[in-house]
């Protein structure tokens, strides 16, 4: 299951580069520091709901599409979920009663 932080990040960095804009054209419009943005990005730091809005303003993208993006991957990784924890088979509690009955 992916990392909210995560996605978030990589969907920022997505829409920053189809811009072609730089790290510091970004920090620099949303009044945040170049290395925080960094983290951001990378799934290192969790952005507040007011930093994203202001990574949006800077980006002129409405936050409604980034987190509509973030969640149709969440959906996406979602789906391809396989089941790790395959049910127990019914013959276990007859056998873990033979173990006890010897």
């Amino acid at each position: 299951m992916p990392v909210l932080r995560n996605e978030i990040g990589d969907v920022l960095r997505d829409a920053r580069l189809t811009q072609g804009k730089t790290l510091r054209d970004i920090s620099s419009g949303a009044r945040v520091s170049l290395g925080y943005l960094s983290e951001v990005e990378r799934g290192q730091k969790e952005a507040s709901s007011e930093l994203l809005a202001s990574i949006c303003v800077a980006l002129d993208v409405p936050m409604s599409a980034i987190l509509r993006e973030v969640s149709d991957r969440f959906e996406t990784a979602e789906l391809q979920t396989v089941d790790v924890m395959p049910s127990i088979p019914d013959t276990v509690p007859e056998l873990l009663g033979e173990v006890r009955a010897r």
